[in-house]
């Protein structure tokens, strides 16, 4: 009767934050489009429901009622297993985010290696669902997403581990406790915009939305998806963009500790001041969508091999060299 008990429990915390997340990913969608259209001088969704909050409902119905299309050359298994696939990873890996000291679904003491794990298994999504459309232009897309999920990724690796040398630790928890006197976007400035630059291509957005390219690949890896099936392709994409805002908000961001000690902010609880960051790092993601037009491919390459690797390096070497100078060097 425990163990049912104890089931039942943690069934309860992961949809604690499933269905939140879920609904999450609907709204920001909203907010994405809402923000596009501000930049841009047009009307963004203003029709279904109030201001058009219901207009990701609606397309989600669409979404549902319309038939799946399975190409006939397709290899069907992998083609239907490819967005289960990327919408789980995308998912899965909230299980490490620490909404507040005490709210954790997995307070592991490596989560920032298992978030690093479970987002660069995310190319296998894609890469199943342009091999398996049996076409070249989904292919195409799936190996440009392959070739910069892996450059970025390792740009991103090198400057997580700037803050784990001020830290000392690979929980995600300890990561915002370190934080408590001044916050890492302060000290490690140029690492959080190389960061955020990087998450936009990891994530495949604009100005990197090369895989999707709907200049010269139609719609990339999605071209030969339809319904749901295109929908769960969409879910860990936004997914995936909450999870590197909220990744960028605990690494540099303080996560959920409040900007200053001051009985104001004290009234706020925790797990809002992290969704306040999230939704911030998010629509600094939408302005740049709006704004900045896309790269060429050989551009995305060269900005990430030659300019933020490099970088990111030469500032590892000068973080660990200033806390062992100043005998600032985290133990444990």
């Amino acid at each position: 009767m425990e163990k049912v008990i104890l089931l039942f429990s943690e069934v309860y915390k992961i949809l604690y934050v499933l269905i939140p997340l879920l609904v999450s990913v609907a709204m920001i969608v909203w907010l994405d489009r809402r923000i596009w259209a501000f930049v841009q001088k047009r009307r963004g969704p203003n029709v279904v429901g109030p201001f058009g909050l219901f207009q990701t409902l609606a397309d989600a119905l669409k979404y549902i009622f319309k038939e799946i299309i399975i190409p006939a050359s397709s290899n069907k298994i992998i083609f239907i297993l490819a967005p289960i696939v990327t919408m789980t990873l995308a998912l899965i890996a909230w299980a490490v985010i620490p909404f507040s000291e005490d709210y954790v679904l997995a307070d592991i003491n490596v989560g920032i290696l298992y978030i690093f794990a479970v987002s660069s298994l995310g190319v296998y999504g894609i890469i199943m669902g342009g091999w398996a459309s049996n076409s070249k232009y989904p292919f195409l897309g799936s190996i440009r997403s392959a070739a910069q999920m892996v450059s970025y990724e390792v740009s991103i690796g090198v400057i997580i581990i700037n803050v784990l040398l001020c830290v000392g630790s690979l929980n995600l928890s300890d990561i915002v406790l370190a934080q408590e006197k001044i916050w890492f976007v302060i000290p490690l400035f140029p690492m959080f915009v190389i960061f955020f630059i990087s998450s936009l291509a990891e994530t495949n957005r604009p100005p990197f939305d090369l895989p999707e390219a709907e200049a010269e690949l139609v719609a990339g890896y999605q071209t030969e998806y339809s319904g749901m099936m295109y929908a769960m392709f969409w879910l860990g994409e936004y997914a995936n963009i909450l999870l590197m805002c909220a990744l960028g908000s605990i690494l540099f961001l303080g996560g959920w500790l409040a900007p200053m000690d001051i009985p104001l902010f004290d009234m706020v609880p925790p797990p809002a001041w992290l969704i306040l960051k999230i939704l911030f790092l998010f629509i600094l993601f939408a302005l740049i969508k709006a704004i900045v037009p896309r790269y060429r491919y050989d551009q995305l390459m060269r900005l990430g091999w030659k300019v933020f690797l490099p970088f990111s390096l030469i500032w590892v070497v000068l973080t660990s060299g200033y806390l062992l100078y100043f005998d600032l060097l985290p133990v444990y």
